[in-house]
């Protein structure tokens, strides 16, 4: 089983049903200001507005990783040599999978527990444990592409490691994270 790919399919599908959520609460805004025009807002739009939010931006956070696209703020590591740089990174990307993988799990025991508590949204009376389950899931796949790309970080600095146990755990590691097209 190779990590990057499962890691990378699973991203894109999440990044679709966050672009699709983005969708509804662009339609689901619109409707609501052409009906308020005319004394007839939708029922709810407050709570679904915040559940699809919620969503939207977990979601997407994966598949931004993937992509490096978050905010890095690099000014004192770039003063280090690249050699510094690139433990730095390994460090990062572990303390942050390990983070987020912490933060997944306990929001999947909130869910758990707003689930078995019964509680509903106030105004359309909606459970929404599934949208805070959604959230853990965002924020487990984030924590599964930094832990790929903190394998890939042990990788990056070996161009050529003479054969032995060393070289088979990097191939190992290899295997994992490569992306095959």
């Amino acid at each position: 089983m190779n990590l990057g790919r499962l890691s990378k399919g699973i991203n894109h599908v999440l990044i679709l049903v966050g672009g699709i959520s983005l969708m509804g609460m662009m339609f689901l805004a619109c409707a609501n200001m052409f009906f308020r025009a005319v004394w007839v807002p939708v029922k709810g739009t407050f709570e679904i507005m915040g559940f699809l939010g919620a969503i939207v931006a977990s979601f997407a956070l994966g598949y931004t990783q993937m992509k490096k696209g978050h905010i890095a703020v690099d000014i004192l590591v770039n003063r280090f040599p690249k050699k510094v740089q690139m433990i730095l990174d390994s460090i990062n990307y572990l303390l942050n999978s390990a983070f987020f993988g912490l933060i997944a799990w306990r929001i999947v025991l909130w869910a758990t527990t707003i689930w078995k508590s019964g509680e509903v949204s106030e105004t359309l009376k909606m459970p929404y444990h599934p949208f805070i389950y959604g959230v853990a899931v965002g924020c487990g796949f984030l924590a599964l592409v930094l832990f790929i790309d903190f394998l890939r970080s042990l990788i990056l600095p070996f161009h050529y490691v003479p054969p032995g146990p060393y070289r088979l755990f990097l191939d190992f590691l290899k295997s994992l994270t490569e992306e095959k097209r």
